[in-house]
């Protein structure tokens, strides 16, 4: 059985890894972040040609997070529906899912993310997504994700399991093995972005 002092332990860890991983994306140069997110485009492009997915959640960037936007503008091109998670007013750490169009308003979150002002008339039911991409600040090789903590997003996707997961990430924020708690969702598929100078 874990001791208090190993979770106490544990729990650094984690944060020490979060810790390290947001300073090396926010290091990264407005060049190699936007060589990054057109890097991405391609792939994710095939993936949702092969689930035919059409209406798909994102997010938008924060704190040196990989940026969707120019991926969202070709889907948008090609028809697809585009949503943007909102946080849950009355349930904490549950989300909720908006469309997201070009005249779409936005605010700040408690954290600072901008997202759809929330009207609940124009909430998505989120069973009727197809995918979610998803930030991270750390990634393995076997599809773990390691989130900001609130788990967000592990919520979700324990709830809809049948909706395909796409976890987008810089390269640098990949480590060899991620320590992972019962409530962590492994990711379906991850998407890698490439800075050109990145070391």
């Amino acid at each position: 059985m874990i001791t208090q002092y190993q979770k106490s332990q544990y729990d650094l860890f984690r944060q020490q890894i979060r810790k390290s991983m947001r300073a090396k994306r926010m290091a990264l140069s407005p060049l190699q972040q936007s060589f990054a997110s057109k890097s991405i485009i391609n792939s994710s492009l095939e993936l949702i040609v092969h689930y035919n997915a059409q209406k798909i959640a994102f997010y938008l960037p924060f704190d040196g997070e990989i940026s969707p936007l120019a991926l969202i503008q070709s889907l948008r091109e090609l028809g697809k529906e585009i949503y943007l998670p909102v946080l849950h007013p009355f349930s904490a750490n549950q989300l909720l899912f908006l469309e997201y169009s070009h005249d779409s308003d936005l605010e700040k979150n408690h954290f600072g993310i901008l997202q759809p002002k929330l009207d609940i008339r124009k909430v998505f039911p989120t069973n009727e997504l197809d995918m979610i991409f998803t930030p991270l600040v750390a990634f393995d090789t076997q599809g773990n994700r390691l989130g900001m903590g609130g788990g967000f997003y592990d919520r979700t996707l324990v709830q809809y399991p049948e909706i395909v997961s796409v976890g987008l990430a810089h390269r640098c924020q990949q480590v060899d093995s991620l320590p992972t708690e019962h409530w962590d969702m492994p990711l379906k598929h991850l998407i890698i972005g490439e800075s050109n100078d990145e070391n």
